[in-house]
């Protein structure tokens, strides 16, 4: 037989939060309150990324966010979002606004009618987040 365990730990007596570091040992007191030297590689662009987001194929993007223009973009879930970029970044996350979502579904039927035709749906999303890796593709709308 197989068992998970889990182990919660609690401090006791409840102490505030202000009052932590006092509580805690040296190694645990360096994870959580140590400072970082430096910033982080990925926070700030770099020019030679700064030029790819201008030419490479994040220019899509790029092109929308300063023009405010829409785009289509077709997502793993076969699902079509079109709408207008606010922010994205290497990864292709995104953030959207007046977006308007599309689907077919099919209706289910019963046993043994014929299948039922394609539907079309769509909704109205005023602002969202894309995660990057959702993305399949991303087209500018030609107007």
């Amino acid at each position: 037989m197989d068992y998970n365990i889990f182990f919660i730990f609690v401090i006791w007596p409840p102490i505030p939060f202000y009052g932590l570091r006092q509580h805690l040992s040296g190694v645990y007191k360096d994870l959580i309150f140590r400072k970082l030297s430096r910033p982080m590689e990925e926070d700030a662009p770099t020019k030679n990324e700064e030029e790819e987001f201008n030419t490479g194929p994040l220019s899509v993007l790029m092109m929308s966010v300063k023009n405010n223009t829409q785009v289509l973009i077709n997502c793993r879930n076969n699902k079509k979002l079109l709408g207008r970029v606010r922010a994205f970044d290497r990864h292709c996350n995104m953030v959207l606004e007046n977006v308007r979502e599309m689907w077919t579904e099919v209706p289910k039927t019963g046993k043994g009618k014929k299948k039922a035709l394609p539907v079309n749906k769509d909704r109205f999303i005023s602002k969202m987040f894309l995660r990057g890796d959702s993305v399949i593709i991303v087209l500018r709308n030609p107007k």
